[in-house]
């Protein structure tokens, strides 16, 4: 069929403006050999002068998942992402696992190896076109996915990935799958209504004035209330929100297990990551945003605590086990539902002044000697193998000033740092999805160049992410990532599992704790000065500030990638 005929185009080039229209600005690819229609359907709507997405090579798919992931965190505008058949998507698992348990919408495509074997353009031509057919390729992140379709006619190309994208963005929200036979992109369909707006917005939801008034009631009458705050609070507005919620209530927030920063980290009335202490007193916790807000096996709860859940998706319907006493829940966009509150606990202000200053007064004095004790330990890990809460607490230091974010895979600790601004922290997802850090890093920085993105991680978690795929890429496209490898030769999260479980046993006893060590460990500065990359490694407290400082003087001056490698215990 002539894909040049006028108001015509091939369904791989519709698929890709559309997705500019919905508002993907990048198509992060690994191609294969399914992709030939998407290729010449990239040439041929730039030689029409079709407005599309940046589609740029990302050399492995964990990557690619990434940085759709980290673009997302800086924009709140979904990515796309496109994998080769079903090898690729099995790349891809890991990236839509961590994507749907964090909520982040990403339009994930796939090819399908060609269905027809001759006589029709796109069919099988190679090998791989018999050895990468599955009976259901979907299946392979079908539970990590919201929603998936495969392509079946051309003329569907244009609705689907309105679809997709609505779906995407609808709360909760979270990634979503598109299988793409070679044989259909190969089809042409009607080019007239590429750039017109979707007709397909995305559903959002948001709690009952009545629950509202029900929890702000609560919040009058609890004298011993908690906020405990994991996926931070929504947005800038949010994060203000809760901020002065929490002082003028006098309400203790804690950061358990905290993926995004929920007040600051020296707020007045922040208590650490350790609730134990706060519930076994609260009579009323408010729950932000949590997938798990403590562990029922270790923290105890009173009988006649409330508990209030806010966000997105407060029960985390995706988890079949996940049993939290759950009085009120309110759904929405988590800062919304702050904002709200907030305004519908106003009017008890006036009448509950006496025990609100009180109970402020006393969690301020016990955060703020809390804070310096903390403070004090992690100076003190500064000897020739440095604790995490040190190389923490320099970092601090270091980007003092800076418009900084600091995303941490098994890598700094969150309590030392200095972070008083929304997107300033970003954890490893809850599902353990290892490799995250250095893409979503590469992602974030590519959105917001004039940001200072440092992505730190252990050694494990730095052997995962593919590095030399991830310092190509930062080669490539002059992405000037600071990473921080903090080498411990060691699964160190394993080991302390295993503490955890067996505190006396014979593991701990142990002087070589089975299936933890990673030695000998790789000289990692020579895995990214392959790329090019600015590195340098520490093994003595007194060297990482000034290290970590030149290291940001590059990445902000010269404008390339940089990498410390710092030894820890």
């Amino acid at each position: 069929m002539d894909t040049t005929q006028a108001g015509r185009i091939t369904a791989g080039g519709a698929i890709l403006a559309r997705l500019k229209a919905v508002g993907v600005d990048y198509i992060f690819a690994n191609s294969g050999t399914d992709f030939p229609p998407i290729i010449e359907g990239l040439a041929e709507a730039a030689a029409k002068q079709i407005p599309l997405p940046k589609a740029v090579v990302i050399p492995h798919e964990n990557a690619a998942m990434g940085m759709a992931y980290g673009y997302y965190l800086a924009t709140g505008k979904p990515q796309a992402v496109m994998a080769h058949t079903n090898v690729g998507l099995a790349n891809c698992a890991i990236g839509a696992i961590n994507a749907a348990t964090e909520h982040i919408p990403i339009l994930l495509f796939s090819g399908r190896t060609p269905v027809v074997e001759k006589d029709r353009l796109g069919a099988r031509t190679v090998p791989i076109g018999w050895g990468q057919e599955m009976r259901d390729q979907t299946a392979m992140i079908r539970e990590a996915v919201k929603w998936d379709y495969e392509l079946k006619f051309p003329e569907q190309a244009i609705e689907i990935v309105d679809r997709a994208h609505a779906i995407a963005t609808s709360t909760p929200r979270g990634p979503v799958y598109l299988s793409l036979p070679r044989e259909v992109l190969c089809e042409t369909c009607a080019a007239a209504e590429l750039e017109v707006p979707s007709r397909i917005a995305p559903a959002t939801s948001a709690p009952r004035i009545e629950d509202l008034d029900l929890a702000a009631g609560m919040l009058r009458d609890a004298r011993r209330p908690l906020i405990i705050s994991q996926r931070g609070s929504g947005s800038p507005e949010g994060f203000a929100a809760l901020s002065k919620l929490a002082l003028d209530w006098g309400i203790p927030v804690c950061q358990y297990w905290a993926i995004q920063l929920g007040v600051a980290t020296d707020h007045p009335l922040a208590v650490g990551m350790d609730p134990a202490k706060w519930l076994a007193e609260a009579d009323l916790v408010l729950v932000i945003d949590c997938l798990a807000p403590w562990s029922p096996d270790v923290h105890k709860l009173n009988e006649d605590c409330k508990v209030v859940h806010i966000g997105q998706d407060p029960l985390y319907s995706r988890f079949p086990v996940r049993n939290f006493p759950c009085d009120l829940a309110l759904m929405g966009e988590t800062s919304e539902i702050i904002l709200a509150l907030a305004e519908a606990a106003e009017p008890h202000l006036a009448a509950t002044v006496t025990e609100r200053d009180a109970r402020r007064a006393d969690v301020m004095a016990t955060a703020a000697k809390r804070r310096a004790d903390m403070l004090g330990e992690a100076e003190a890990g500064s000897g020739e193998r440095m604790s995490k809460a040190f190389v923490s607490l320099c970092l601090s230091k270091a980007i003092e000033g800076h418009k900084a974010t600091v995303l941490s895979e098994l890598g700094v600790p969150l309590e030392p740092l200095a972070l008083r601004e929304h997107g300033s922290w970003y954890q490893e997802p809850h599902s353990g999805g290892l490799g995250w850090s250095f893409p979503a890093g590469l992602g974030m920085k590519l959105a917001d160049p004039a940001r200072l993105v440092i992505a730190t991680m252990g050694d494990g978690s730095y052997m995962f992410a593919n590095p030399v795929a991830c310092h190509q890429i930062a080669e490539a496209l002059a992405i000037p990532l600071l990473v921080l490898v903090l080498n411990n030769a060691e699964w160190g999260a394993v080991r302390q599992s295993v503490l955890g479980v067996y505190p006396h046993g014979y593991a701990a006893k142990s002087n070589d704790m089975p299936l933890v060590s990673l030695t000998p460990s790789p000289d990692f500065t020579q895995v990214a000065s392959a790329s090019r990359a600015w590195t340098a490694k520490v093994e003595i407290g007194e060297e990482l500030l000034p290290a970590l400082l030149a290291a940001i003087e590059h990445v902000t001056v010269k404008k390339t990638q940089a990498l410390v490698e710092i030894r820890i215990a």
